[in-house]
Parts: structure tokens; C-alpha cells; sequence
């Protein structure tokens, strides 16, 4: 027994980040590769049971792990992105749910051949579009800030409310028809408001205790990310013995509650956190599926896939046409938000259990909504994991460039004419500064501009607007370049961090300089500093780009490649250089001579930019 519990865990942890790491290859989304993942190995190949392998505590590890990813993705629900959001938000939270629950439990009905009851409870179950899908979407995808606030907020905070939803949709059919109806009524009420309300103070209470915690240093910071994790499962278990699945309103509200305390250091811990999520989701998706029987999918009738079909075309988008009707939405953000509302964890865990209760209790039809919520999360995984980016990217919604974007912050006379030469070029670029006259001739020129801090909260907002995919901090100030490439390595990647060689030798010194895991890498080699950039480009020097295969073999530096596929690789001390190919470009500071000889070359003053 326990040797097979050990190779179930094995299997389930190793396949899923394998997924995972491919999915990142292959630029697909994980969700499906997950979900092939656990199909294969389980109903196809029966190589993983895990109902058999974990027994009766499958489900109870199942709610913990959902407890995490709940509480990890409160931590993402700031208020201050409500106004990116605003009305939206509220139409898609409070509005949308009923109708989506109206309108699902209409087409079980009509559509799926379900009786009222279990038409219901499938109806319930289906108004969430559940955080574990839609999140790693989002960053797949790379939606503006706006539109991704809508999606974000809806699935984090409809996920516990349709929990709760269907929790009681099956207290009404198996518990009311035992009892008088106005005594049934007033204790279902009494039990609901007792059960969310020690969820919600349970989950604010464990904010405010960490935060007094925290700031009072009476946490080591060894113990912060063990004592988050505890409090959370705490939040989600013990409100969980008052009212089922009441814990996922106390995890969710724990994790937004904590958020907008904006605790110091909370950063660093949420991207730990965010680390384990995608392991346990990794391994929700590869348990959830492969614990799929033959005998469910054999149910999936041509009413069930009607059903599912009439979920994502008419169901989701009608609704949200509904709530959203006379808002300040536009018809593009209607139109994505109506589309996507992929179903996820929460969605399959409650069916799992709905299903069963119901036809012991006598509801005929209980057994097709297993494979009808099935049916529903496979189609809304594979066709919106697929389209979200495409779709936003048509509708003018998505930030992600068709090449690399890169951030350059500090915009000195020679960095400014660098940026303006990778936009004339077709590379994305942005060009970050705190002072708005040192941005003014970048601007002039059509250079994408962002004046902040970068290691500012507006910063972080206005790079959520335009996400770079590498950076070069070229200040003149090297520890300043060194602390931005250590704030931001964990976001881009430490490996997509550059930045400018420092003057002094002693920085780079393999014992006593500055440690690589507190500075970026640096660019080209240690002659590349900012004072000779600098003092080239004062007398004369120019930058330009040109195709690899077109370049001579005069010595005339390279400061990138850009890769044909869009990628920017930099050449740098701290990693080998690929060598250029066919279709490749270069971006090189040219000499005077070399400027002045070029074709209808006019002379102009080295401070014009």
C-alpha cells in the first residue's frame, strides 16, 4: 500500500511539471497538456488510480491543495486594480452568477434531459470559472490590465460562492423534503449566514494577525511562508465543519484581506507561493482526470455533449451579454469576457461529490452530471485555453508582442537614440524613466515611454500595461542597475536581466565583487560601461541595424542579436553567445567614420538626442 501511494505521488508530481516545462517549450497552454496527461494515464493505459492508490483521503487532500490555490490567488485581488476594473468587476461577480446559474440549470433541463433537481445542482455547480484555469491563462495570454482584472476577480471570488451555491442547491433537495418547510428554511438560513460569517472573520482575522505579526518582527522570515500556508489551511478547514465548503470563503478571503494590508516583504513570499501553486495544480489536473472511470465517459450521451456545447455558445456569452448590458464595458471586453469561462478544480471536485449524493438520495439523472460538468471543463480547457490569446489579440486586447519586448531603463542621450533604433527596427521597446525630460525626444518619436520608479507600485502597474520579456537597466548608477535587475529577475527570469558592465573591475571579481544573484547579467563585455557608451556616442558614434549575413568584418561592436524568430539574445560575460544565422540581425554602434560614409548621411550635434 504504501509503496503504491509512494509511486502514485512519483508519477502525479514528476508527469505534471514534465507537462508543465513542455507546455513552456511548446508556448501551449499546460492546462490541456495536463489533462491529456492524466486521461492517458489513467481511463486509457490504467497506469494511475488514484481513488485506489489514496482511498478515502483523496478528497480531503484534493480540498487542501484547493485551499492553497484559492488563497494564493486572493493574494493577486488588489482593490486598487478595481479601477482598471470597476463596474465590470461587480457585473461579473454579482450579476452574472445568477443568471449563469438561471440560464445553466434551464439548459440541463431542456437540453440535457436532467430533472429539475439535478438540472439545478449542475447548474450551480457551472457558474464558476475556476482560478486554477483561468490564472495560468491570463499569463499565457498576456491581457491588458483591464480586461484581465474582469476575468481575475470573477473566477477568485465566484469560485467559493458557486461552492457554497451547489452545497446548498443539495441541502435543499436532500435535506427540505424531510422537514417542514418554514423550519427547513429558517435553520438553512441560520446554518448559511453562521458559515460564511466564521469564514470571513476567520480569513480577515489571519490577515490582521499576520500583518501585526510581521510588522512587529515577531515572525523569523524562515517561518513567514510556513506560517502563511498553515493559517490558510486553517481558514479553510475549520469553517468547513460548520457549513461544506464554507473553507473556501475563508481561504479566498484571507488571501484578498492580506493582500490589500500591503505587508513589506509580502512580494517575495507570494512568488514562493506561487511556486507551489503551480506544483499543486500540476497535480490536481493529472489526479482529477486520471481518477476518471470508463464506465462516466461511457455516459457522455449526445444530449450531455448538446449540453456542453449550449454552455459555451449560448449559456456563458448570454449571460454576460446580461449583467454587462448598459455598462461601461466595451463591446470587445463583452465580447472576450462572454467567450471565456473556462471551469476548472472546484467545478470537478463538486461534481465528483454531487453526483453520488444525489442518487442516493433517490434523484434520477444524479449520475450524468459527473460527465456533463466533465464534458463542460475538457471543451471550456481546450477551446478557450487555445483562443484566449489569438481572441484577445484580434480584439486589441492583449498586450503580448509579436517579438520580444525590452525594457531599457534610464534614458540618457545615447540609451534614447539605442531605443528609437530597435522601434524603428520592429522590436518592442520601452524606455522607463523618473524624469519626464529625459523621456520628451524619445516620445517625440513614437519610443514607448513609462515615467515612474521602476521599483515603484505605478511602476509595477505600467509594466503590467506593457510586460517586457528582457531588461537592461543602463544607468549611470551601477548598484541601482544591479538592486532593478534583483527586484525584477524573479518576474522576467534571471537569465532575461541585463545590465550595464560596472567601471570599476572590483565589482565583477569572482570573490569579492557583486554576487550574480544580486546583479543582472552584464552586457557585452567589461568595456561596455555606461561612461564609454556614453563618450562614444558624445563623439559621434551611432547605432544601427543590420542583417547578420550583411555585417563585415571590421570591428564594429554588437550590442544584440535579433533573433528571426523575435528573441533578443545580448551578448554577455556571464553566458556564450550563439552565433548569428541567416535571417538574424544585429544591433551595432557604428563608428564616425563608418556614420559619415553612409548614403545621404547629414552631419548632425552629438547632443541632438
Amino acid at each position: 500500500m504504501e509503496q503504491g501511494v509512494a509511486t502514485a505521488v512519483l508519477c502525479i508530481v514528476a508527469g505534471g511539471v514534465a507537462a508543465q516545462v513542455l507546455a513552456a517549450r511548446l508556448r501551449v497552454p499546460a492546462i490541456v497538456l495536463l489533462l491529456g496527461l492524466g486521461f492517458v494515464v489513467g481511463p486509457v493505459l490504467g497506469l494511475l488510480h488514484p481513488s485506489e492508490a489514496f482511498g478515502p483521503n483523496l478528497r480531503p487532500l484534493i480540498g487542501l491543495a484547493v485551499a492553497i490555490v484559492v488563497f494564493e490567488g486572493g493574494l493577486a485581488l488588489d482593490f486598487r486594480e478595481l479601477r482598471a476594473g470597476g463596474e465590470g468587476v461587480l457585473r461579473l461577480t454579482a450579476i452574472a452568477l445568477p443568471i449563469n446559474f438561471v440560464l445553466g440549470t434551464l439548459a440541463a433541463h431542456l437540453i440535457g434531459g436532467m430533472l429539475w433537481g439535478p438540472s439545478a445542482v449542475f447548474g450551480a455547480i457551472l457558474v464558476v470559472t475556476g482560478p486554477t484555469v483561468i490564472l495560468p491563462l491570463l499569463r499565457h495570454a498576456r491581457l491588458e490590465r483591464r480586461s484581465a482584472s474582469f476575468l481575475k476577480w470573477e473566477a477568485i471570488v465566484n469560485d467559493p460562492v458557486g461552492a457554497i451555491l451547489t452545497a446548498i442547491v443539495i441541502e435543499i433537495l436532500v435535506g427540505l423534503p424531510h422537514r417542514s418547510g418554514e423550519e427547513a428554511v429558517t435553520d438553512l438560513a441560520l446554518h448559511l449566514a453562521e458559515g460564511a460569517a466564521a469564514a470571513a472573520v476567520l480569513g480577515a482575522g489571519s490577515a490582521f494577525l499576520v500583518a501585526w505579526a510581521f510588522r512587529c518582527d515577531l515572525v523569523s522570515e524562515t517561518l513567514k511562508t510556513p506560517l502563511l500556508l498553515a493559517l490558510a489551511l486553517v481558514a479553510y478547514a475549520v469553517p468547513n465543519l460548520l457549513m461544506h465548503e464554507a473553507g473556501l470563503i475563508g481561504a479566498t478571503v484571507f488571501g484578498i484581506a492580506l493582500a490589500n494590508l500591503h505587508v513589506p516583504g509580502l512580494a517575495e513570499l507570494r512568488r514562493f507561493k506561487e511556486a507551489i501553486v503551480v506544483l499543486l495544480v500540476s497535480c490536481l489536473f493529472v489526479v482529477l482526470t486520471a481518477d476518471l472511470d470508463l464506465s462516466v465517459l461511457g455516459k457522455l450521451s449526445l444530449p450531455v455533449l448538446a449540453l456542453t456545447a449550449a454552455t459555451l455558445f449560448v449559456v456563458r456569452p448570454a449571460a454576460i451579454w446580461l449583467a454587462t448590458w448598459r455598462s461601461d464595458l466595451t463591446w470587445r471586453e463583452r465580447l472576450l469576457a462572454g467567450w471565456i469561462g473556462p471551469r476548472g478544480i472546484v467545478a470537478a471536485a463538486v461534481a465528483g461529490l454531487a453526483g453520488p449524493r444525489l442518487s442516493e438520495a433517490g434523484y434520477a439523472g444524479g449520475d450524468l452530471i459527473q460527465p456533463a460538468v466533465f464534458a463542460v471543463i475538457v471543451a471550456t480547457v481546450l477551446a478557450h485555453g487555445f483562443s484566449l490569446a489569438p481572441l484577445a489579440r484580434r480584439l486589441g486586447l492583449s498586450v503580448a508582442a509579436d517579438a520580444e519586448r525590452l525594457a531599457i531603463v534610464g534614458a540618457s542621450p545615447w540609451s534614447s537614440e539605442m531605443a528609437l533604433t530597435l522601434h524603428r527596427a520592429g522590436v518592442p521597446v520601452l524606455l522607463v524613466d523618473t524624469y519626464p525630460g529625459a523621456l520628451r525626444t524619445a516620445q517625440a518619436s513614437g519610443v514607448p515611454t513609462l515615467q515612474a520608479e521602476l521599483l515603484s507600485r505605478e511602476a509595477e502597474e505600467g509594466l503590467a500595461d506593457q510586460p517586457p520579456d528582457r531588461l537592461l537597466a543602463a544607468t549611470r548608477d551601477e548598484l541601482y542597475n544591479a538592486l532593478v535587475c534583483t527586484r525584477l529577475a524573479p518576474e522576467l527570469g534571471r537569465e532575461r536581466v541585463y545590465q550595464l558592465a560596472p567601471s570599476e573591475d572590483h565589482l565583477l571579481h569572482a570573490e569579492t565583487g557583486v554576487s550574480r544573484d544580486s546583479r543582472g547579467k552584464v552586457l557585452g563585455d567589461k568595456g561596455f560601461d555606461f561612461e564609454t557608451l556614453a563618450g562614444r556616442h558624445a563623439s559621434g558614434w551611432r547605432f544601427a541595424v543590420a542583417p547578420a549575413d550583411t555585417v563585415g568584418t571590421r570591428d564594429v561592436p554588437c550590442l544584440l542579436i535579433i533573433r528571426r524568430n523575435g528573441t533578443l539574445d545580448f551578448p554577455s560575460l556571464d553566458h556564450e553567445l550563439g552565433a548569428a544565422t541567416e535571417g538574424d540581425r544585429l544591433l551595432l554602434l557604428r563608428h564616425p567614420a563608418e556614420v559619415r560614409s553612409e548614403p545621404g548621411h547629414a552631419p548632425r550635434r552629438a547632443d541632438a538626442l
